[in-house]
């Protein structure tokens, strides 16, 4: 068995199934929309805040495309401001809105379509790229949550692991550390989705930056004979 897929199955052991994506709105199931909406809310912030901003938007009866592609960008910023920076996050979701409304009627549904095929996906992950405010971590996770495409979402957790257990060049691409992942790990989306959400936990729990707590960690047993690498870690996000 190879280090990732061992890697993998520790982490899998260790927490379980994470069900990802977490449902921030009452219902408690994340839709599609949902899922994008917090994948450009989330850019640089805590999920705990978040949830405040979405519930913000809930209690507003301001969740969908058109509500908060209509909506006043000064009240928008206002309701997600615990997500901030509120007027830059506004922005980037009537972007995103707008890019909806243009090119598939405001059905991110449509935007969906065909996803679980990597050529369907890798063209939609273009159009989104497009959008002002979303770049490949925003993009790849929309496809990978919302629709079930076959890509592998990239952050500043995985890379933390990656470096700290010498599997990864500290230079390494965007693109190069999601194919060092695919190549990895069996071919299946779901797979892709439940590894980046170990991943992030663990980078929470132990992996912590600037230093990390190994003790009790799941991956512990994977790290170098000297112990993580700390020169070097810092970090890349979108």
């Amino acid at each position: 068995m190879s280090t990732i897929r061992r890697a993998y199955r520790q982490l899998h052991d260790a927490y379980g199934p994470q069900g990802w994506w977490p449902a921030a709105t009452r219902d408690g199931v994340a839709d599609a929309w949902e899922i994008a909406v917090g994948a450009v809310l989330v850019q640089h912030t805590s999920w705990k805040n978040v949830l405040r901003a979405i519930a913000s938007l809930e209690q507003a009866d301001a969740t969908s495309v058109a509500a908060i592609g209509a909506m006043e960008r000064d009240r928008l910023a206002a309701l997600i401001r615990s997500a901030g920076p509120p007027r830059v996050k506004a922005e980037r979701l009537q972007a995103l809105t707008a890019f909806l409304v243009e090119e598939f009627n405001g059905s991110i549904d449509s935007l969906l379509e065909g996803v679980e095929d990597r050529r369907v996906a890798q063209r939609r992950r273009t159009q989104l790229l497009g959008v002002r405010g979303v770049g490949p971590e925003t993009a790849d996770a929309i496809l990978l949550y919302a629709g079930g495409a076959p890509l592998f979402v990239v952050d500043a957790y995985k890379r933390r692991v990656m470096r700290r257990h010498g599997w990864d060049d500290a230079g390494a691409k965007y693109d190069e550390v999601a194919t060092f992942w695919r190549r990895r790990l069996p071919a299946d989306a779901a797979v892709y989705a439940e590894a980046h959400a170990l991943l992030v936990r663990v980078g929470v729990e132990h992996c912590r930056s600037p230093r990390p707590r190994c003790e009790g960690c799941p991956l512990q047993s994977l790290l170098p004979p000297g112990g993580p690498l700390l020169e070097g870690v810092a970090e890349k996000t979108e």
